[in-house]
């Protein structure tokens, strides 16, 4: 699934990203060397994260 448009993130990438440690979405964005632009995907990808670590 695509997370993020405006950056083409996928939700395998925010999930990896939370796997290496990211705790928001802006981390996780900047650990692929991005940043959110329009920021409708923050919501999404912040829950990707929650899941991510309740699942650690």
């Amino acid at each position: 699934m695509v997370v993020c448009v405006c950056n083409a993130i996928r939700e395998h990438q925010v999930r990896d990203a939370a796997r290496s440690g990211c705790m928001t979405a802006c981390q996780a964005f900047r650990s692929m060397g991005r940043q959110p632009k329009c920021g409708q995907c923050t919501v999404i990808a912040r829950a990707i994260i929650d899941e991510e670590r309740a699942a650690a």
